[in-house]
């Protein structure tokens, strides 16, 4: 018996949207802003509001940042994040929607980039080594 798929119904107004990714340790996130206010909704991260997502203040004041910074009321984003955990979730986000608002509107990139959030933050966690009980901690030394 065939599955039968439906498709869900997007009205034109909604389909323009633009996109960014950002990433942050092991974490990467897709956000896609669309044109339109909705004050509870205008941060959907994995089919969540922003609050339901981070039980933390602080991590949903980072996601929001460049909304902040923009001064951009009129725009919605949704985001898809997976990977890493919640700081690093939220500083990829942070990364996305700066990305994606410099699609949106090239005049946000100078504050945007002066406060660091277009820049990718290379840093990972370090690698065990052969011979390492870490990736630096050697095994104690003993002379006799």
């Amino acid at each position: 018996m065939k599955k039968k798929i439906f498709k869900k119904k997007v009205s034109k107004a909604s389909k323009k949207y633009w996109q960014g990714v950002g990433r942050r340790k092991t974490s990467i996130a897709s956000a896609r802003i669309f044109k339109g206010s909705d004050r509870e909704n205008k941060l959907i991260v994995n089919s969540k509001k922003v609050a339901d997502f981070f039980a933390v203040k602080e991590l949903e004041n980072i996601a929001l940042a460049p909304f902040t910074v923009s001064e951009s009321d009129s725009l919605r984003a949704e985001i898809i994040v997976k990977g890493g955990g919640i700081r690093g979730q939220a500083e990829a986000i942070r990364h996305a929607i700066s990305r994606a608002l410099v699609k949106y509107d090239e005049k946000f990139r100078k504050q945007l980039k002066d406060l660091g959030y277009l820049t990718r933050d290379p840093r990972t966690v370090e690698r065990k080594k052969p011979g390492l009980k870490k990736a630096r901690r050697a095994p104690q030394f003993s002379k006799r």
